[in-house]
């Protein structure tokens, strides 16, 4: 993980005494990178080391490989950590063909991995769901692979995981339309474990860290997407960012006590609409995106009942912003100023100033609030 000894997203991991595991995504990069070595070369590497967006090298050893003509297949235990994830301990395979010159690389949902079904998601329908980071991590290995060994990287990828269309009843994922199991997700490979206490405890040691550093701007982000951007945007370093997660009331509520100059709270344009909607707490099994009260943001910032309707009735909070922007109408911008109006209600006059950025899953800025 990145981060100094004093502050920033690496101290509070190690603040929490939790250990971080692998994401799906990681474990089918490494269950794919076996798998096409053993196409080319013969012989499957056990362990498996991939090299992860942000540089760390883990290794995997693996549970099942199979070595046939034209294909070959690995498999990997996912191990998340201290986190209760619902998908630690399955089996994800990767089953990896060699297809025509010129093909490229082709994903496909084996047993196990969904199917998305309704548009709003980061994937068109019909594409399995493996997540773009993941996709692209995968083709990453893929190339490198075939550098070494001599191939060409045209292959069809097959992703799958055992048991995860049982698995997967106990997610989101039904309800999004991703039919069939589970999602291949991952922006960073790691899995940052999950524990209220121990998670909001390390929030306030970031903020005591970065007041005893001088710092008189900190960013409370949900994930390393928005701390990315908020890097971009104002500079900052990394004993003024807070790794919030799900937890901005915790963030906000010991600002309100322990107060800094300016405090500018970045994330998903989904969860942060769960901030503006009141909701202190954005962990999907606590909070729900509010699609009626988007529409009526929307309504309030132009749209007609028509599209407000449309609004209320997306799938995700995503499909409802791509509908109004495609309208003219600034839902991101809407969004961001009803969360730092809750921000500041949470603050109770606190000398606090807040801003509060809402990005896509690319980090790109979808809506932005001015300081108050």
């Amino acid at each position: 993980m990145s981060g100094e000894a004093g502050g920033g997203r690496g101290a509070q991991l190690k603040h929490t005494g939790l250990r971080p595991g692998w994401t799906t995504g990681a474990c089918a990069t490494a269950a794919t990178t076996a798998a096409y070595t053993a196409l080319l070369a013969g012989d499957f590497p056990d362990p498996v080391t991939i090299t992860l967006p942000r540089g760390q090298t883990p290794s995997f050893v693996l549970a099942a490989e199979e070595l046939a003509d034209g294909h070959a297949m690995a498999g990997i235990v996912k191990d998340a950590g201290d986190d209760p994830d619902v998908t630690h301990g399955a089996l994800v395979r990767a089953t990896v063909r060699q297809l025509p010159a010129g093909s490229g690389i082709v994903f496909r949902a084996g047993p196990g991995v969904g199917t998305v079904t309704r548009p709003g998601l980061p994937l068109p329908v019909g594409e399995p769901a493996v997540n773009p980071v993941p996709r692209q991590l995968m083709r990453d290995h893929v190339a490198r692979v075939a550098e070494r060994y001599g191939g060409s990287g045209d292959v069809e990828v097959t992703v799958s995981v055992d048991d995860g269309e049982e698995i997967a009843r106990s997610t989101w994922n039904p309800r999004l339309g991703i039919l069939g199991g589970l999602s291949v997700l991952g922006t960073t490979g790691i899995v940052v474990p999950y524990s209220c206490s121990a998670w909001i405890d390390s929030i306030r040691r970031g903020v005591d860290v970065a007041r005893a550093a001088g710092r008189t701007h900190v960013a409370g982000c949900t994930g390393s997407t928005s701390e990315r951007t908020v890097v971009e945007e104002y500079g900052l370093p990394e004993d003024a960012l807070l790794d919030m997660g799900d937890f901005a009331g915790a963030v906000l509520k010991y600002v309100r006590r322990h107060p800094v100059d300016r405090l500018t709270v970045c994330g998903g344009f989904a969860k942060l609409s769960k901030l503006a909607a009141g909701h202190l707490d954005l962990h999907s099994g606590r909070s729900q995106v509010d699609k009626g009260f988007l529409a009526g943001l929307a309504r309030r910032g132009g749209a007609d009942e028509a599209l407000a309707a449309e609004v209320a009735g997306a799938n995700t909070g995503l499909a409802a912003l791509q509908l109004c922007r495609a309208a003219g109408v600034p839902l991101g911008d809407l969004v961001a100023v009803a969360a730092r109006d809750q921000s500041l209600a949470v603050l109770r006059g606190a000398p606090v100033a807040v801003d509060v950025i809402c990005v896509d899953r690319a980090g790109t800025v979808v809506g932005r609030s001015g300081v108050a």
